[in-house]
């Protein structure tokens, strides 16, 4: 007898109401030849990104390649100097990108030749800084304050993924196992011992883009920090988690 009923679905909406735990679906097989009833539910765990990724770098133009080569050297060294005056780790900063080469825009018609002439060839690097949610506008605001033009985009986390993935587990093996409880009750038994259990975790992560910063906003040469900061909060980190369980019937 295979049950997917709102009967069902209401008793499943009750028994996980409460903190951060949400019931997506359930799905209830009861075999009577196996004496099992076999549960799949959903349920979700969250809580505050603790880390922040945040993608710093620039990108700038010049007339020949020998200029873009050098304002490129110019900014990666005073960005680099930014993040050391944060004493932010090496270990913490990692390359993403970087080229050098004819820029597209010498070919783009809708600029007039002056400006075609000033960005034939174009420079950019790009790195990713790992801090915390409370540093990282900080962080932004000195990178962005040194040259780094094209920043901002911030990927939130948790740093122990694998208790949180637990977390979610967790609550939907026990889910199923209330289900199964009020699937057992009904048929004048009760539950008995788990007998196979598969898990599936999805991970909801927000991430922050920011609009690219043109020129004035410090985007020249390490012209300082920027004032005021961005106002950043951390986000809530998601984890949901799919549970096929299997309980013996008594």
């Amino acid at each position: 007898m295979y049950v997917r009923a709102a009967g069902i679905i209401a008793i499943a909406a009750a028994l996980g109401a409460g903190g951060a735990s949400r019931t997506q679906a359930q799905q209830v097989q009861v075999s009577q030849a196996n004496r099992t009833i076999a549960i799949t539910t959903t349920e979700n765990a969250e809580r505050r990104a603790d880390v922040a990724t945040l993608h710093i770098g620039y990108h700038v133009y010049a007339p020949d390649s020998a200029g873009a080569y050098a304002q490129a050297a110019q900014l990666s060294q005073a960005i680099a100097g930014a993040l050391d005056k944060l004493s932010v780790a090496k270990d913490a900063i990692s390359s993403e990108s970087q080229s050098t080469g004819e820029s597209q825009d010498f070919r783009n018609s809708d600029l007039t030749p002056e400006q075609r002439a000033a960005r034939r060839f174009e420079a950019q690097q790009s790195w990713t800084v790992k801090t915390t949610p409370d540093a990282v506008a900080k962080v932004l605001a000195e990178a962005v304050g040194a040259g780094a033009n094209t920043s901002g985009s911030i990927d939130w986390s948790v740093a122990d993924e694998e208790s949180l993935t637990a977390e979610a587990g967790a609550k939907a093996l026990a889910h199923a196992r209330d289900i199964a409880a009020q699937m057992a009750k009904g048929l004048g038994a009760k539950i008995g011992n788990l007998m196979y259990a598969s898990n599936e975790v999805e991970a909801i992560r927000p991430r922050i883009t920011l609009s690219r910063f043109g020129p004035g906003s410090g985007g020249g040469s390490g012209g300082g920090s920027l004032a005021p900061r961005l106002n950043l909060s951390a986000p809530m980190i998601t984890r949901s988690a799919t549970v096929s369980a299997i309980f013996a019937i008594e």
